[in-house]
C-alpha cells in the first residue's frame, strides 16, 4: 500500500500546474512551456518547483517499494525503470529552473537565443527530456506487462489509449519548439505540453489504482483459502 499512496500523491502534486487556472501567474498556458512557470524570476516559481521535486521523489520512492514487492518480469522491469527515471529526473528537474520564461518574455528569448541565459537553460531541456523519455518507457512497458502478464486490469485497458495520447501529443509539442526556435510562432506548444503532463499524471493516477486493486484481490484470495 505504500507505494499505492506514494505514487498516487507523486501523480497529484505532478499536476501542481493546474493551479495557474486561479493563480494570476502571466504565462500564457497556450504558448508557454509549463516550466516556464517555476522560472526563477515568476512569482510562484518557488511553488511549482517545490511541487515537482516532491512529486518527482515520491515517484522514485513509490518504484522503489512496488518493486520490493511485485515480481521483477522483463517488461515490469523495464517499466518501473522508465517511471524511477521519470522520478529522478523531475527531481532534479525542479532544480535547474530557467532564469526567465522565453516564450512570455521577448527579451528573455533574445538572451537564450544570444546564449546570454544561465547553462541551467540547457540542463533543463536535458532533465526534462528525460523525464518525459523515462515517463513513455513506463507507460509502454508497464502496459505491456499488464496486458502481457494478465496484471492492472485498469492499466491494461487503458494504458495503449493513454500512451497514443502521449505520443500525439509529444510529436506536437517537439514540432512546435521547433517552430519556436526558428522564429515561426509557438503553434499552441503549451497546450500540447500540458497534455504530455496531463497524460502521464493521469496514467500515474491509473497505476495506484491497479496496484492498489490487486492488492485488495491478492487479501480477498487469502481470505477465501
Amino acid at each position: 500500500m505504500t507505494a499505492v499512496v506514494l505514487i498516487a500523491l507523486g501523480a497529484l502534486l505532478y499536476s501542481a500546474w493546474l493551479l495557474e487556472a486561479v493563480l494570476d501567474t502571466g504565462i500564457d498556458p497556450v504558448s508557454a512551456y509549463v516550466s516556464e512557470l517555476a522560472a526563477q524570476d515568476q512569482p510562484f516559481g518557488e511553488l511549482f518547483r517545490a511541487t515537482d521535486l516532491v512529486a518527482g521523489l515520491l515517484v522514485l520512492a513509490g518504484v522503489l517499494f512496488a518493486l520490493r514487492r511485485g515480481p521483477r518480469r522483463p517488461w515490469e522491469l523495464a517499466g518501473w525503470a522508465g517511471t524511477a527515471l521519470f522520478g529522478a529526473a523531475t527531481a532534479v528537474d525542479s532544480r535547474l529552473p530557467l532564469s526567465c520564461p522565453p516564450t512570455t518574455d521577448p527579451a528573455c528569448a533574445v538572451r537564450e537565443g544570444a546564449g546570454l541565459v544561465p547553462t541551467t537553460h540547457t540542463a533543463h531541456a536535458v532533465s526534462s527530456s528525460l523525464a518525459m523519455t523515462g515517463a513513455v518507457i513506463g507507460m509502454i512497458a508497464l502496459t505491456v506487462a499488464a496486458r502481457r502478464y494478465g496484471r492492472w486490469p485498469a492499466l491494461a485497458r487503458s494504458g495503449p489509449v493513454l500512451v497514443a495520447v502521449e505520443l500525439a501529443a509529444g510529436g506536437w509539442t517537439l514540432a512546435s519548439v521547433a517552430a519556436f526556435e526558428a522564429g515561426h510562432g509557438t503553434y499552441g506548444l503549451g497546450v500540447g505540453q500540458r497534455i504530455q503532463v496531463l497524460v502521464v499524471a493521469v496514467w500515474l493516477g491509473v497505476l495506484a489504482l491497479s496496484l492498489a486493486r490487486e492488492r485488495t484481490r491478492g487479501r480477498t484470495a487469502k481470505a477465501a483459502v
